[in-house]
């Protein structure tokens, strides 16, 4: 380990090294590649995420975090092993996109509401494509294909929550040791002892704890509004700069010829377990770039359900670029790299298993739902987003509160036979 930090530095400067050399080969192409990448950015990240981060931090300053926090406490601990906030962050990342739910973790954890393991085992989960993205851009604009919608959204955020269930075991012996424990109680506890409550004093408790939390902010609405514009402005520039980032470093390596080195090695490698050799350029595009990659599967010379797959794999990796990003919000928080980079594996894998299981069954019901998954104008307004964030929100706060009310029921029968 020592070694790999030893040679870490080193091996970082001369890629840099690199990069500036091959940018000042081929700079007209690196001019290119940096105004595509500020258009990505410009037309579609900077309005699809700067409305979120803004009233995520809203949220977070007027306790609305908190509130969800103790109402959806009875279902993500026993099933994530998280806070009842983490319900809230699933929430908004599975609307919203990758890197917002990352945004939301680090947020907690800055406020001491998250350990060190929950919020790696939470940002495992919640780190997703967005389904205007999945269902419009993937389905519709690079597959021409809208009936792949469903499927394609059933698997990526199906393996997510695979993803967050498999990881509630990460972590529990350094949690049996006592290493990195929130020395701040959630607010699903109240600054109390936890009890059994009925759903009546349960609510209330969540709305104590909203005021609560909105108490100890202290600012006014004025104050709230300019600190969150700032931090988020902050924020979606570092974003944008990482995509120009990888759209230039992708361009530079295919000038140099890498990539064509790449595709060939991964095509290989794609035939040797069966799989179709056209895929290599998705895959490889999207270890990079997610948008690039998902792109390239839709025009790879293999058949429609290999092809899906590959973008399923694609869209929950994330790409590099993603990785970035996250990397960057995570700073100062504490939370480890490795275990995020394995989740994202995982779901990848994950996916795309789930993408060709599901094939069948689900193309054969696709055709009567593709009016229902085919985004129409309508859907790719802000109100939209914010519609099927409170569906969400309201899903996971109904089956919290019958989660609560299971284990009282439970509860009454274990002490009755005693």
């Amino acid at each position: 380990m020592m070694t790999i930090k030893k040679l870490g530095g080193p091996l970082g400067a001369l890629g840099l090294a690199g990069c500036m050399l091959l940018v000042l080969l081929y700079p007209e192409a690196s001019l290119d590649a940096a105004l595509r990448g500020m258009a990505v950015w410009w037309d579609v990240l900077f309005p699809s995420l700067f409305p979120f981060f803004v009233i995520s931090e809203l949220m977070l300053g007027f306790g609305v975090v908190h509130l969800f926090g103790a109402l959806f406490d009875p279902l993500m601990r026993p099933l994530f092993r998280i806070p009842g906030s983490g319900g809230f962050v699933l929430a908004m990342g599975y609307v919203s996109g990758y890197p917002v739910g990352a945004r939301l973790t680090a947020k907690l954890r800055e406020q001491n509401l998250l350990t060190r393991v929950e919020g790696e085992r939470l940002v495992a989960c919640t780190t997703s494509s967005d389904p205007i993205f999945l269902l419009g851009a993937v389905s519709v604009g690079f597959f021409h294909n809208p009936v792949l919608g469903p499927c394609l959204a059933l698997a990526h955020y199906g393996s997510g929550l695979l993803v967050g269930l498999l990881m509630s075991f990460h972590g529990r012996r350094e949690e049996r040791n006592g290493a990195g424990r929130t020395p701040a109680p959630d607010t699903s506890r109240s600054g109390k002892p936890k009890r059994e409550r009925p759903e009546a004093g349960r609510i209330r408790t969540a709305f104590a704890s909203m005021a609560e939390a909105r108490r100890r902010d202290g600012r006014t609405l004025g104050e709230l509004l300019k600190g969150a514009v700032e931090s988020s402005l902050k924020l979606i520039i570092v974003v944008g700069g990482l995509v120009v980032f990888f759209t230039v470093l992708m361009e530079l390596l295919n000038q140099a010829g890498a990539m064509a080195f790449l595709f060939s090695a991964i095509g290989r490698f794609l035939s040797v377990f069966g799989f179709p050799p056209g895929l290599a350029e998705a895959v490889t595009s999207g270890f990079f770039e997610v948008t690039l990659g998902a792109k390239a599967a839709g025009t790879a010379a293999a058949a429609l359900p290999f092809k899906a797959a590959a973008a399923a794999f694609v869209l929950s990796w994330g790409g590099l670029s993603v990785h970035a990003q996250v990397s960057s919000i995570w700073n100062g928080t504490g939370l480890r790299y490795l275990p995020f980079a394995a989740a994202r594996l995982l779901h990848a894998f994950l996916s795309a298993l789930l993408t060709l299981l599901l094939w069948r069954p689900m193309m054969n019901a696709s055709p009567a739902l593709a009016p229902l998954w085919t985004p129409g104008p309508i859907l790719h307004t802000p109100a939209s987003a914010f519609m099927l964030l409170a569906l969400l929100l309201a899903g996971t706060l109904l089956l919290s509160l019958a989660a609560a009310a299971a284990a009282s029921v439970l509860g009454n029968l274990r002490r009755s036979r005693r």
